[in-house]
This record gives structure tokens, C-alpha cells and sequence, in this order.
């Protein structure tokens, strides 16, 4: 089918330059292989029954454990003839984080709470970067031990992100959750401290508002220009304290008002979410607080930036309100984690060079028979829509990257085009649609998982660590070319050795631990 041939897609980049770095100086303080066969899986459970070559066998399957006919058996295959997967973009890393925190406390993560395309964003990719606004698209791959599987990688990059001085005001309002459970330790303690750090970075043209909730509302400090008033500031931060319930609607409401009353013309308006998202008054449904505030996200094209802390947190919840709010997610344990968040993620989220972005991978027919995009399960899109710019993608800023990982089945004896990646996102500015592709031959799929590139290698890890820890929740069948836990810590730590990259550290850290509490050595 002609559709599905490769063509190289060469979309127009943006010309309007979106804003760089929120802060300025900000740094943090702070062998043998031995996978699964085809007869079982390396946890212990059973392999998963994939289907035969004649083609893909229907739908992923929905949040409930049923597909769209209802059928609750597992169908997570594409069925033919359609070989499109389309989604919007997602650079959230909350889950990973969150995933972190809890084998740090001794205990196994929830299987719901595991969302894999976040534990593979988590970390540093080395994809090529555009000049300006919009992607540069890659598309790379490796057979995996299981006959005919391999993984392919789609990875989109955005230009790197600019100089402090290159870029537009801030005009940003923290919404704090000051409810009694934020007194834990690692909680408002740590908002505080962040805050404070950030408030000495900002520049003098940029401006702040906190809004504090907990059973209601109420704006500390209305938007406020950093030049000469940051004692004021800082006496807001140091204010804060842990009350009563956890009226996270009340917060939502009254932090976008308060954002709507401050709203800057040329600044990049964003609304800064802390909390653990553990509602329990007031409105209590992503979708009815989310629906309260429409009007002032889609007039004002103010996006919500949801940072997650303490040992008991309200996953689902902050991640429905950051994917229907136009952002993103991330969680933080610890002083150096916040620390990082305030002075490298929030710049990264709080400028935007894509709006709306989304992505289609188109696989041929002739060579796969086939496929499964690994995580994403929220953030799916229905093919016909790619091209309508009024359905939601994902925003994305200056300096990331997102990475989709497939599990791919070829044709036995099949060589030629197995897939086209193309992204379509909108002009921050003028609103304008661009996009670009990029594409992949059976023939650049190098010959194992593990001889491939470093940095393949940590996605590959990584995905299969989240796939490891969403077992026993049969909405999802294991990787292909799993390995046991004991072995995904000794290749994570052998990546962290060569590329001296602190963050897969942690991640073979955490592996371990999951290793240890499971009893997979």
C-alpha cells in the first residue's frame, strides 16, 4: 500500500524562536546473556502467547482490561490491515520516579502506577537536535533473542535550550499544597527550600504568584515582579505551612485565576502544581476540575507543570491533570531531586517550541506482521486524527527528548522498508503545523538488543525494568527478549561503567532493589 511506503517527509521548522533556561546558574546541590527462551518468561510466569505471522491480532487493550468491542481477552497487537500507531507526545517521568521512591521505601510499586514510556524518557538520549522549533526524527532498532522480535526505537529531539538572556519573561504561578499530609518530611519542606533557591535564580523581568490550598484556597501573592521584591517572596515561601484537607480543586481554580489576573502578554504563563494529589475534598475528578478551568487553558494557552512528592501519592490523579492540562509530570523524593527539578526540568517544561505534537509510525505490511507501542497507553490517538490540529497532542519545550519504544515481529525472510516515523506538531507562535519523519530498513536493525548502542541499550533496560514491574496486572503480556531482574541490574550497571551517566546508576540501583524484593537474583 503506497501509504505505508517510506517518503521522506521534510516539514517547514517553526520561525518563531520559543524561549531557553528559566534560571540562570542553577545546578543541583547536592558477558553471557541468558534471556528468555520461547517457552517461558524470565520472571517465572508464563510466556506470553504471541500470535502467528498472518497478522496482528486487534487492539491494546483498554484501562478496564476490556478492547473497544469489549472483549477481555488480551489483544494487544494492531490487526491488519492497519498498520498505523499514532499518540500524542509525552515527556512526563513521574512514574519512574515514584517507581524509585517506593523499592527505595522496601516495597514493590503498584503495577498500575508503572507507566514504561516514562521510565524510558527518564533518561539522556544522544538523538541528533534541529537548529530551530520542531524535531529532529530517529528511528533505530535490534532483534531481540525471540525469533522475528525486535525493539524499535522512534526518538524526537528539540533544539537545545537557550541562553538565560535569550529568552522572554516568566510569569509563573505556584499552586502549594499545604494540606496536613504535606508535613511528612520530603514534602512542603522540600517545596520550600526549592523555592526559595529558585527565587534567587529568576531574573528580575520574570514574575511570580503562590497560591497555597488545602480544605480552600487562597492567594498569598498575587503576581509579582522579581525586581525589587524578592524579600517579599521569600517571606511568602517561608510562610507556608501544613493545615488541614486536601481541596486540590479549590487550588486548581483559584492558582489559574490568579494566573489569568497576572497574565503577561509575551511571557511564557504557566501553572506550577506542588503537591502529593491525595484530593480527598472538594473535587476530587481530574475531568470536573480540569472542566472548572477550560476557559482559561485554551484562551490563555496556560499549561500546568505538576511536580509529585511523599511516599503516598495520588499517581492517577496528577498524571490525568497534566495530560488533559497541557503538561507534564514529574516526582521528586529528595533535596538534590528537587533541586534538579526547579533548575533544570522546570526550564525545560516551562518554555514550549511544539504545541499540540503528535506522532504516527507507519509500519509496512511486507516485512512486519506485527506490533506494539510499549506504554502510551494514555496518551493514545485514533490514526484519522493525526492530522487534525484541534485534537490534543503533547506540548514539548527546548531540550527534550521523547522516545517511543515498539515491539516489532518481521516476516521470516523479509528484507526492505519496515517503518516510517512522522511527528506534526504546532507553531508555539503562530500556530502553524509542521512536521517531519524519519525511517527504518529490516537491514539498519542491528543483530542484538545488547551489542547495540549504549544509550539503545539504557531504553531497552529501561522498558524492560517497567515491564518486569507491571507483572501480574494481565492487562499486558511480557516484553519480548525479557530478561531476569538479577541480569537487567548487571547490564544496567555495566551501562552505568560506560557511559558514566549517574542516572542509569540509579536505575541499576533500583533494579537491584526490585531484584532483591522479588527474589530474582
Amino acid at each position: 500500500m503506497e501509504r505505508y511506503r517510506a517518503q521522506r517527509i521534510r516539514g517547514l521548522l517553526a520561525l518563531t524562536a520559543a524561549a531557553g533556561l528559566l534560571l540562570t546558574g542553577c545546578g543541583a546541590s547536592d558477558s553471557g546473556d541468558s534471556s528468555a527462551d520461547d517457552s517461558s518468561y524470565a520472571s517465572g510466569f508464563p510466556a506470553p502467547d504471541y500470535p502467528d505471522s498472518t497478522g496482528g491480532t486487534g487492539e491494546q487493550k483498554n484501562n478496564d482490561g476490556t478492547d473497544d468491542t469489549g472483549d477481555s481477552e488480551s489483544r494487544e497487537f494492531a490487526p491488519a490491515p492497519d498498520y498505523l500507531s499514532t499518540f500524542a507526545l509525552d515527556v512526563d517521568t513521574a512514574s519512574y520516579g515514584y517507581a524509585r521512591r517506593s523499592l527505595a521505601d522496601g516495597r514493590l510499586p503498584d503495577p498500575s502506577t508503572v507507566r514504561p514510556e516514562e521510565f524510558v524518557n527518564s533518561f539522556r538520549q544522544d538523538y541528533d537536535r534541529p537548529d530551530g522549533n520542531g524535531f529532529t526524527v530517529t528511528v533505530d532498532g535490534a532483534r531481540t533473542d525471540r525469533e522475528d522480535w525486535s525493539l524499535v526505537r522512534v526518538g524526537l529531539a528539540t533544539r537545545p535550550a537557550a541562553d538565560s538572556g535569550e529568552r522572554p519573561p516568566a510569569a509563573l504561578t505556584f499552586v502549594i499544597d499545604i494540606s496536613g499530609s504535606m508535613a511528612e518530611p520530603g514534602r512542603l519542606d522540600l517545596a520550600k527550600d526549592s523555592l526559595g533557591v529558585m527565587t534567587n535564580r529568576l531574573r528580575d523581568d520574570d514574575s511570580v504568584a503562590i497560591v497555597t490550598f488545602s480544605d480552600e484556597a487562597e492567594t498569598v501573592l498575587p503576581m509579582t515582579r522579581l525586581d525589587g521584591n524578592r524579600d517579599d517572596i521569600h517571606d511568602a515561601i517561608d510562610s507556608l505551612e501544613p493545615t488541614d484537607s486536601t481541596n486540590l480543586g479549590a487550588g486548581m481554580e483559584t492558582g489559574y485565576e490568579t494566573a489569568v489576573e497576572g497574565l503577561r502578554e509575551g511571557a511564557t504563563n504557566r501553572v506550577v502544581l506542588v503537591s502529593d494529589a491525595l484530593a480527598n475534598t472538594g473535587d476530587t475528578d481530574a475531568d470536573t476540575i480540569l472542566e472548572r478551568i477550560a476557559s482559561e487553558r485554551r484562551e490563555h494557552g496556560i499549561t500546568l507543570f505538576g511536580v509529585g512528592v511523599g511516599s503516598d501519592y495520588g499517581d492517577a490523579l496528577m498524571e490525568r491533570l497534566a495530560d488533559k492540562g497541557d503538561g507534564h509530570t514529574t516526582y521528586v523524593s529528595s533535596e538534590d531531586e528537587a533541586r534538579e527539578v526547579f533548575c533544570e526540568e522546570l526550564p525545560k517544561n516551562i518554555d514550549l517550541t511544539a504545541r499540540d505534537a503528535k506522532a504516527q509510525v507507519a509500519f509496512d505490511e511486507t516485512t512486519v506482521s506485527e506490533f506494539r507501542l510499549i506504554g502510551y497507553d494514555n496518551r493514545q490517538v485514533a490514526d484519522e486524527d493525526f492530522r487534525d490540529d484541534s485534537v490534543d497532542g503533547g506540548e514539548v519545550g527546548p531540550g527534550h527528548t521523547v522516545t517511543a519504544l515498539y515491539a516489532v515481529r518481521t516476516r521470516p525472510g523479509t528484507e526492505g522498508h519496515l517503518a516510517t516515523a512522522t511527528v506534526r506538531w504546532l507553531d508555539p507562535g503562530s500556530r502553524a503545523p509542521h512536521e517531519e519523519s524519519g525511517r527504518l530498513e529490516t537491514g539498519a536493525l542491528d543483530s542484538s538488543v545488547w551489542s547495540a548502542s549504549p544509550r539503545f541499550q539504557v531504553t531497552a533496560t529501561a522498558a524492560y525494568f517497567a515491564d518486569a514491574l507491571r507483572l501480574g496486572d494481565d492487562r499486558w503480556t511480557a516484553l519480548p527478549g525479557s530478561a531476569h531482574l538479577g541480569e537487567l541490574a548487571d547490564r544496567a550497571d555495566r551501562l552505568a561503567t560506560t557511559t558514566e551517566d549517574q542516572d542509569v546508576r540509579h536505575l541499576a540501583d533500583a533494579i537491584d532493589r526490585a531484584s532483591d524484593l522479588t527474589g530474582q537474583d
